[in-house]
């Protein structure tokens, strides 16, 4: 039995790494840790444009454990706590996990920064201006 995806359509084109995109989104993520996505409005006395901002509850991580990279069209945010044996826990009710957390940025986003405040890390965004693009293209008529 063969599936019938949303992109089959012959009139979407070249939209097979969209599907695929979507493919991998939807395999990902467990939902830890917990995440906001908001829309940060125009600063007009610093001048900041509208962005986006993601905040993750990353609480009990540091700095050193969190990695936050950029590769081909993906914002990949890494957490690894490293158990230290200095510790004897008499109950652990808090465990020292790992995660990787994926966002698909559309073409043109990039990341103005990333800071670790209070247990939640904040990266924003910014949101590119999307261009209107007309081109006239000339039709051509055999003699």
């Amino acid at each position: 039995m063969s599936r019938i995806t949303p992109f089959a359509s012959p009139l979407l084109l070249g939209f097979d790494a969209m599907e695929k995109t979507l493919e991998r989104i939807a395999k990902g993520n467990d939902g830890y840790p917990p995440y906001n996505i908001e829309r940060v409005r125009p600063d007009s006395t610093s001048g900041d444009p509208e962005r986006l901002r993601i905040t993750l509850a990353v609480a009990g991580f540091s700095e050193e454990e969190l990695e936050v990279t950029t590769e081909e069209n993906q914002l990949i945010v890494r957490g690894r706590q490293v158990d230290t044996l200095e510790r004897d826990y008499l109950y652990r009710g808090i465990a020292a996990r790992q995660f990787q957390r994926m966002f698909v940025l559309a073409d043109g986003m990039h990341v103005l920064g990333a800071e670790l405040r209070n247990g939640l890390l904040s990266i924003d965004l910014a949101r590119p201006e999307p261009e209107r693009l007309v081109k006239k293209i000339n039709i051509f008529v055999p003699d």
